[in-house]
């Protein structure tokens, strides 16, 4: 097939598939992001001719290494590294770093491509990347840990740097990893620079990263909301996860005197009527930051809730709004329809591609305000851009400023799913809306470097 042939969407998914056999995330995200782009681009041969969706669903580059690290009883173990630099058209690559079982070349991938869309939306100048490895830090000493982070650091931090790449935090990846790795950078290097985003408050690090993405999520929902003369006050939500994403997204949906109902993890979820209040939240932050615990023991502490367990999910529970907050693919199409027939009004993903393509298909035709990922969580990378910007001046700005940036920031981000995912009827399509938006600053930029 010659460069300017046109190609259906049905034939560039099974040329996808054909070149990344087993890759099922990464397929996945890129049929998501098709299905819209081929719309948009049907009547802009521009964008044919130069194959600009080939172009960034193909990586410009994928690097695999091996961890050697001794745990603490002096056996050598052996783990495997990534780093997939997807694009960076429009700024250095910036995206996290994963620590968990689950991490596959497969999944690093699927991630570094949404994260370039989801960069792009931010109107900050980052491109796509994402990294990691099937590493498991739970049970793991901290001295284990460190001795991980720092062999990790010794073979990426060729890879990476300020103008380069910088990668941030992730599942399994907290501000106590990011200063055993950038620890471990400036050992080698001997440079301080801004390399790494989290980092501690003493040490380069921005205020209210943490609380971003949870927060951000939150946000945009309020503005889908807003755009239907809708609010948070007096609604119900639904949250997986409880982790950091989950807590702060629980902690501002309580703000804004909305309900919090739930929250889970890899085991199953608590159920509280009565609400999940701040001072409940401050506890899940404790007791699965300080002390590892498992959030089950939440019903044991709060009369009233219960506890669901063998890894069910809380998607059954009947809610306003829904804000699946733990990993991809926790939510699949059965769940999405019963989450619709009990009343649910909205869904703000706060975790990357949580929802399956079934699950998506049934909230788009439903017509309901869904954000995807790349549009609602994108908070996090967004104070992460801000953080590079503080360090690049050596200075940093007060909370509030921070506040209001990221407040700035969201708005920013559902106006341009508005701009292209709004139809004459006032429906607006945000996974629409924001595929196309972040395309098309991707691929202008990419147009104007030719074909590299």
């Amino acid at each position: 097939m010659g460069a300017g042939d046109h190609v259906d969407l049905n034939g560039f998914i099974a040329g996808v598939k054909r070149r990344n056999p087993g890759q099922d995330e990464f397929v996945q995200a890129v049929t998501e992001v098709a299905e819209d782009i081929f719309d948009f681009i049907g009547d802009k041969p521009k964008y044919h001719e130069a194959q600009i969706l080939r172009r960034i669903a193909e990586p410009d580059r994928v690097v695999s290494f091996r961890v050697c690290w001794e745990d603490d009883n002096n056996n050598i173990r052996v783990q495997r590294g990534w780093r997939v630099q997807n694009n960076n058209a429009i700024g250095p690559y910036k995206g996290g770093i994963r620590f968990h079982p689950s991490v596959t070349e497969s999944v690093l991938k699927f991630l570094a491509f949404e994260q370039t869309f989801k960069n792009a939306l931010t109107g900050l100048p980052m491109g796509g990347g994402k990294g990691g490895s099937n590493f498991n830090p739970k049970g793991k000493s901290v001295n284990e840990i460190m001795r991980f982070c720092q062999s990790f650091m010794t073979e990426l931090y060729r890879h990476i740097g300020a103008d380069v790449d910088v990668p941030a935090g992730d599942i399994g990846v907290g501000g106590r990893e990011i200063g055993f790795m950038f620890g471990q950078y400036k050992r080698i290097t001997n440079h301080f620079t801004g390399v790494l985003t989290g980092k501690g408050l003493e040490w380069g690090g921005s205020l209210i990263r943490t609380e971003a993405t949870g927060y951000g999520a939150v946000y945009f929902l309020q503005n889908m909301l807003k755009s239907k003369g809708m609010d948070v006050a007096g609604k119900t939500a639904a949250i997986s996860g409880s982790g950091n994403v989950a807590t702060h997204a629980a902690e501002k949906v309580v703000q804004l005197g909305g309900k919090v109902l739930t929250l889970s993890d890899s085991e199953g979820f608590i159920h509280d009527p009565d609400g999940i209040t701040q001072d409940k939240i401050d506890w899940v932050k404790t007791h699965k930051t300080h002390r590892r615990g498992r959030i089950s023991e939440y019903a044991t502490e709060f009369k009233g809730s219960t506890f669901h367990g063998g890894g069910a999910r809380p998607w059954g529970v009947p809610c306003d709004l829904a804000l699946p907050c733990a990993t991809q693919n926790e939510l699949n199409g059965a769940e999405a329809k019963l989450l619709l027939q009990n009343g649910c009004i909205a869904v703000a993903e706060g975790a990357n591609m949580p929802t399956d393509l079934d699950g998506v298909h049934i909230f788009k035709a439903a017509r309901i305000l869904y954000a995807p990922g790349k549009a609602s969580n994108a908070g996090g990378v967004a104070v992460s851009g801000l953080e590079m910007s503080q360090n690049s001046a050596r200075m940093s700005w007060k909370e509030e400023e921070l506040q209001a940036m990221l407040k700035d920031i969201m708005s920013g981000i559902h106006d341009r799913c508005l701009e292209y995912g709004r139809s004459a009827d006032g429906h607006t399509d945000y996974v629409k809306g924001a595929n196309i938006a972040g395309f098309k600053k991707v691929a202008d930029a990419m147009l104007a470097f030719g074909v590299v």
